[in-house]
């Protein structure tokens, strides 16, 4: 018996979030259902987060214990054989009998991308946030400097378990354009429930001149300034990478 990291992409479009429903369609699910015909007999997976419905991921990391008897990229391929069309496994890693996805994590990488346009685009709608009048590119990197560091974020979330603690730590974050796209990049150590997708409605508003810039300054500075009610939709936010130390990997097994 083996413990093992996995590295999943899956579309979130057709998924009601990642965590287990009895009666709707989850990634959770449907991996647990494919690793139970490789004779997986667990009873939960175990994963860095959460993801809503309809949010997509590239990079979210799972881990199971399973009796194995060949290769994890045979394991790759097996696994991939029985899962949907919109999930796949990237990599399979043997890992440390105490790793966790969540809680040996160091930190987490999201992006989400934006356009502007007046027009319906159906498509690219998919996988980011049409968003009209347009924005000021700039105005939303600055306010994106504001969220660099150690803050009380409570305003833009709430922690996973009651009464736990809204501080998070943001390493890198900023705003880029990609084509006609403009994608907000942001690096932390962990995030609170909905907090990516609120911080980027408060800053499209700012660049569409709605919200003035030194709203959030406030907002992080003032705990009583409330929950702000707007939140991007889901289908422009992507979790990009779970970051970990290098020794949670068995010796030739990463």
């Amino acid at each position: 018996m083996a413990r093992y990291k996995v590295i999943l992409q899956f579309d979130g479009s057709d998924f009601c979030g990642f965590q287990k429903q009895k009666q709707s369609r989850t990634v959770q699910g449907i991996v647990e259902s494919a690793l139970r015909l490789l004779g997986w007999k667990g009873t939960s997976i175990l994963a860095a987060g959460r993801t809503d419905s309809g949010v997509h991921a590239t990079g979210q990391v799972i881990a199971f214990d399973l009796d194995w008897k060949h290769s994890p990229k045979d394991l790759l391929r097996a696994l991939n054989s029985h899962l949907p069309y919109d999930v796949a496994g990237q990599s399979v890693s043997r890992v440390l009998a105490d790793f966790h996805p969540r809680y040996s994590a160091q930190g987490r990488r999201y992006k989400y991308r934006l356009f502007c346009d007046e027009t319906r685009q159906p498509l690219k709608e998919r996988y980011s946030w049409r968003i009209w009048p347009p924005v000021d590119l700039h105005k939303m990197q600055e306010a994106a400097n504001y969220l660099q560091g150690t803050h009380d974020f409570g305003a833009y979330g709430s922690p996973i378990k009651p009464g736990g603690s809204t501080i998070r730590t943001i390493k890198r974050v900023g705003w880029f354009e990609e084509g006609s796209d403009m994608v907000f990049e942001i690096v932390g150590d962990a995030f609170l429930y909905h907090m990516v997708r609120r911080l980027v409605f408060v800053q499209s508003k700012i660049g569409q001149e709605e919200i003035q810039l030194e709203k959030i300054e406030g907002i992080l500075s003032n705990k009583d300034f409330g929950r702000l009610q707007g939140l991007a939709p889901a289908s422009g936010l992507t979790l990009v990478e779970v970051l970990y130390p290098p020794d949670i990997y068995l010796s030739g097994m990463q």
